[in-house]
This record gives structure tokens, C-alpha cells and sequence, in this order.
């Protein structure tokens, strides 16, 4: 919050600080009720939810509902005003659909029918929508995300290898006849040539990133807050950091990013249930890899994607839905160690009366159980 206002006070004082306060407060309420709630009980609603994503998906192609904004349709809103974006209730939707199918077709997971043709179905449906806004960076982060959950699940490499080629291929497609995408690929590769186009949000960049050198230029005093940098206060808020609180800074937002991601597969090898396993991974590698997508663009390491830094960048759908994921997390971790406590008692037949053998603690049980 900090951050979010030192970068916006000199364009619009306080009104993104107010507006991020504001979802904060809803996403920290839900981070409270999730993290209270038995996470298990998600499985009766999972594919609800997962319909939910999909219809607001579909909605902000409506007329009137939908809000277009550089060229995108990705918000739902009204008057132009943008309330919400649609994609990141989604991606949390994916991740639950892909968890309970995961533990509900386990033993079936090795096989071509169910471990990539069906999911593949709904998966693509849903990046078909996001990709149609047009939204590149979040399909292609939830596609990757997808995958990894696919993995830990259990497919086999031979049938996931094929369309991930595919997919590849027809991403190197689509970007080669986008002269959009096309141009932003060559502004990364040639940063000092495009600087006064499409290479100007990298350049800028790393001007702030260099002139903050170690310690910083002291907190609000960033010049390319004032006009220099676009979407300071968004995508490329990780450059003002820099450049006001130096290299110490960034480095500790990585460090942190990186501990709650250890955190989140630690969270996941200690889960009770395969549901549960997958959940954490999915909602640990969901927030790592967009916090490494967004830093590498940053840098300069990766061509512009238009992904927020999570917790950080300004957007209040972001933020209520990370922290909502953060809430089911520590659901996993609580009932986790619940679990774990039960499993050490010494009388071993109420011990597998109550949970089942412990050497296969993974076993699928019913809800009731």
C-alpha cells in the first residue's frame, strides 16, 4: 500500500490508495473465512464455481456490461467504470476443478482418455474465452499452471508432451501474424532501438532499476513515476520499488515471493488428500510463476506480458483473489497438521478407524469420512 501510493500520489493522490484498501479489506475477510473453512467441502461446488468463472468470462463480451480498455475487453463493469476482472476469479476455479479431478480420476490419470483429453477439454475452454479478450499473459500463465498440476497428478510425460508442441507452435503462430505481439517481441530483443515505442515501458524500466542502484533513491522521490514510466502503478510497479528503495528491496520482494512459494509446496506435501495436494500446488505455483513472469519483464529478462505483480501492482480483483487463495492455503496447512496429530497418537486402531492406514494417507475418502 505503501508502494501503491508513493507511485500514484503525483497523478491522482489518494484514489488508487482508497481503492486498494478497499479490496484488501474484502480480500483479507476472505483470506479469514477461508482459512477457517474446511477446504474439503469445496469439492460439492467445485464444478458451480467452475461454470460461475466461465459465465463471467463470457459476460464481459456483452454489450455494455463488458468494459474495453487498450484494445482488451477483460473487466465487467458499467459507465465505463471497470468493478471487476473476470479471469482472475477464473484462474482460482481452474485450479479447484483441476484438483478435484485430479483426486477423483487418480488411478486413471496414466491414460490418454483422462489424463489429457478430458481435461483438456475444459481447460481449453476456459483459455479460449481468456485468450479471446484479448488476455496472452493469463492464458498463458493458466496454461502452464494447468500443466504442472496435470503432472503432479499423475499423466504420463509421452501424452503431455504432444500438446504442449502444439500449443507452442500455435502461440509462435498467433504472435507472428499479431503485429502487435510481433512487435513486442522484437522491442525486447532490441530494447535501445524501440525505446520511444513499443520498447519504452523496458527502457524505462531499467533507467529507474539503475538509478535506484543498491539503497534507493529515498521513498517518493522516483522520477520515472512522473510520466517517464507507463503503468508504474500496475504491471511495472517492481521498477519503482527499485528505484526508490534500491536493489536491497527488490531483492527482498523475491526472497519473499520465494518463501511463500516453499511455503505453499511445503503446505502441499503435507496435505491430507490428493485434493488438497493439488489445490496448495496449484495456488503456490499460480502466485510464484506470475510473480517471476511479471519481475522478468521487469528486468527486461522476458517480453511484456500485462500480468500484475501479486500483492503489489495495483487491481483490486487481483488482490481479493490472491489473498482469497492465500486463506485456502492455510485451510490445507490447519487441517493438515490436524491430521498429522491424529496420525502420531499412539493407539493405532482409532488412528485407522478414523483416517485409514497411515502408510496411504492419499487414498480417496468421502467427504463424510
Amino acid at each position: 500500500m505503501v508502494m501503491l501510493y508513493s507511485s500514484s500520489m503525483a497523478q491522482v493522490g489518494t484514489r488508487y490508495l482508497l481503492k486498494q484498501l478497499v479490496a484488501g479489506g474484502v480480500g483479507l475477510g476472505l483470506c479469514v473465512a477461508a482459512a477457517a473453512f474446511d477446504y474439503r467441502r469445496l469439492r460439492k461446488v467445485v464444478w458451480p464455481l467452475f461454470t460461475l468463472g466461465m459465465v463471467l468470462l463470457a459476460l464481459v463480451f456483452v454489450p455494455h456490461l463488458g468494459v474495453k480498455k487498450n484494445g482488451a475487453i477483460r473487466w465487467l463493469g458499467f459507465h465505463g467504470s471497470s468493478l471487476f476482472q473476470p479471469s482472475e476469479f477464473a484462474k482460482l476455479t481452474l485450479i479447484l476443478a483441476l484438483a478435484w479431478y485430479g483426486e477423483r480420476f487418480q488411478r486413471q490419470m496414466s491414460t490418454l482418455k483422462r489424463g489429457i483429453v478430458i481435461p483438456g477439454l475444459f481447460i481449453g475452454a476456459m483459455l479460449g474465452l481468456i485468450f479471446k479478450e484479448p488476455d496472452v499473459g493469463n492464458a498463458l500463465l493458466l496454461a502452464t499452471v494447468g500443466g504442472i498440476m496435470l503432472l503432479i497428478a499423475g499423466i504420463r510425460v509421452r501424452y503431455f508432451l504432444p500438446p504442449v508442441l502444439i500449443g507452442a507452435l500455435a502461440v509462435g503462430l498467433f504472435i507472428s501474424h499479431n503485429p502487435m505481439r510481433s512487435e513486442r517481441i522484437y522491442s525486447w530483443r532490441h530494447v535501445e532501438e524501440t525505446k520511444q515505442g513499443k520498447g519504452l515501458q523496458a527502457y524505462q524500466a531499467m533507467v529507474a532499476l539503475g538509478s535506484g542502484g543498491v539503497f534507493g533513491k529515498g521513498l517518493g522521490d522516483s522520477r520515472q513515476k512522473l510520466g517517464f514510466l507507463p503503468e508504474h502503478q500496475t504491471d511495472f510497479i517492481f521498477a519503482i520499488i527499485g528505484e526508490e528503495l534500491g536493489l536491497i528491496a527488490t531483492l527482498l520482494v523475491v526472497l519473499a515471493f520465494l518463501a511463500l512459494v516453499i511455503c505453499g509446496l511445503y503446505i502441499a506435501a503435507h496435505a491430507t488428500d490428493p485434493f488438497g495436494m493439488l489445490l496448495a500446488s496449484g495456488i503456490s505455483f499460480l502466485i510464484g510463476l506470475q510473480a517471476c513472469i511479471n519481475i522478468g519483464v521487469v528486468t527486461s529478462a522476458l517480453p511484456n506480458k500485462g500480468l500484475p505483480l501479486p500483492f503489489i501492482s495495483y487491481g483490486g480483483s487481483n488482490l481479493a483473489i490472491m489473498l482469497l487463495s492465500v486463506g485456502l492455503l492455510l485451510s490445507v496447512a490447519r487441517l493438515g497438521r490436524e491430521t498429522e496429530q491424529i496420525l502420531d497418537r499412539p493407539d493405532a486402531e482409532d488412528r485407522e478407524a478414523a483416517w485409514g492406514p497411515k502408510e496411504n494417507p492419499f487414498q480417496p475418502r468421502s467427504c463424510e469420512s
